[in-house]
């Protein structure tokens, strides 16, 4: 029988990424265990990306290429799954309609002016970011990859907090929402913050509170849009967790590229 915890897991790397494991239980249980263990997920992603960004510096490309490489690892481990979530929920926010109306638009498969005008920006936020990141320390560079993906499946797991409501009676938002208790997301913060802080630690005494303020910061603009889709769209689908995460990669890397 296969312990609790690697239901969690497999959860987690099953539903959050396109890596081949098995999601062998979706009842509440393993979808808590799932989002508890989704910065894992960023920490897998993360550290992918940074190594391709690595290599192509290795190789000779400019920061530039590894930049963009960095930025595309996490979106094909992913299949484009938080990126597509943050264009449609740009579309249903950005349509000014009802509830109902605007969820129906989120669902639609095809991205609209806001959703494509949202990508744009959010990608070239990321890549220009990771661009003067790489320019001055390709360790800097290399740790801001790690630390954006992380504290953007850290969002996840705070979003799926008991108390943050399902918009839709069906789907993955529907399937997480409320599932994680509030102790457990505050705890999976500050152990995620402090980890960030020591692994910024490593670069220097300014990294430290630089790689905290940025995990801090990209929570705090994801809880922003969670409460404002709270508000629009009577709680949160698949589609918002998706624009939560890539709202807290954006953050933290702009962040960190800062000073």
């Amino acid at each position: 029988m296969t312990p609790p915890p690697l239901h969690g897991l497999r959860f987690a790397f099953g539903t959050l990424s396109v890596l081949p494991v098995k999601v062998s239980r979706w009842d509440r249980e393993a979808a808590r265990g799932g989002m508890l263990c989704a910065p894992l997920v960023g920490v897998v992603l993360g550290v992918g990306a940074a190594l391709l960004g690595l290599l192509l510096l290795a190789l000779g490309a400019g920061p530039l290429l590894a930049a963009v490489a960095t930025v595309a690892v996490p979106a094909v481990l992913t299949r484009g799954l938080h990126l597509d979530g943050l264009a449609d929920t740009a579309d249903g926010l950005g349509s000014g309609k009802p509830a109902e109306d605007a969820l129906r638009i989120m669902k639609q498969s095809d991205i609209g002016p806001f959703g494509v005008i949202t990508l744009v920006f959010a990608l070239l936020a990321q890549v220009a970011a990771l661009d003067r990141l790489y320019d001055g320390s390709w360790a800097r560079g290399a740790l801001a990859a790690v630390v954006s993906a992380v504290a953007a499946r850290l969002a996840l797991t705070l979003a799926a907090r008991t108390g943050v409501p399902a918009a839709r009676p069906e789907g993955l938002g529907a399937a997480v929402a409320g599932v994680v208790p509030v102790r457990g997301a505050v705890a999976a913060a500050l152990a995620v913050t402090g980890v960030a802080a020591a692994a910024g630690a490593l670069l220097g005494t300014d990294d430290i509170a630089r790689t905290a303020l940025a995990v801090l910061a990209a929570l705090t603009a994801a809880e922003l849009l969670l409460r404002h889709c709270t508000r629009r769209f009577g709680g949160v689908t698949g589609d918002v967790f998706g624009g939560l995460a890539e709202t807290a990669a954006t953050t933290a890397l702009v962040v960190l590229s800062l000073g």
